[in-house]
């Protein structure tokens, strides 16, 4: 028992240090390359349920302004402007839902009205309060992007 416990709490030591060690890579560092984000932004796979919380918050994702979709019919308020987000997780990968999320621009081009959510490539006029920031922080990128992975049709 002692000895069961002892590799356990090996295992715990080991997995908290490489957790330790993942660094966060930084917005002006991401680089989308072929309209993919290949690489995790903090080596911490995402949250696909804190996700979908992240995706609604009216103050983070609040993709419900631009989009609708199925899973979150219990939501107000669902936008049109965008695509509806049923089965985005058959349309795009995770590493293509990454750079979308990351910066849309990068992916769609300037005329999507889509933000960059981490991103300081903001445009002009920006609140001070809200300069050098971004809106969404690297983990909620990889958990909205798992949850937008969950999306099948």
């Amino acid at each position: 028992m002692t000895r069961t416990m002892g590799i356990a709490g090996l295992v715990a030591i080991v997995l908290a240090a490489g957790a330790a060690g993942a660094e966060t890579l930084a917005p002006g560092n991401v680089v989308i390359n072929d309209m993919v984000v290949e690489t995790s932004l903090t080596g911490t796979p995402g949250d696909p349920a804190a996700g979908a919380v992240k995706a609604v918050d009216r103050k983070l994702g609040n993709c419900l302004a631009c989009h609708a979709f199925s899973k979150m019919s219990s939501e107000l308020f669902h936008g049109n402007v965008g695509p509806s987000l049923d089965g985005a997780g058959d349309r795009w990968t995770p590493e293509q839902l990454r750079a979308i999320v990351v910066n849309s621009k990068g992916v769609f081009g300037d005329q999507t009205i889509m933000p960059g959510f981490y991103t300081l490539d903001v445009g002009i006029d920006v609140d001070p309060k809200f300069e050098g920031k971004t809106i969404l922080s690297a983990q909620d990128v990889e958990d909205v992007v798992a949850f937008l992975s969950t999306l099948k049709e």
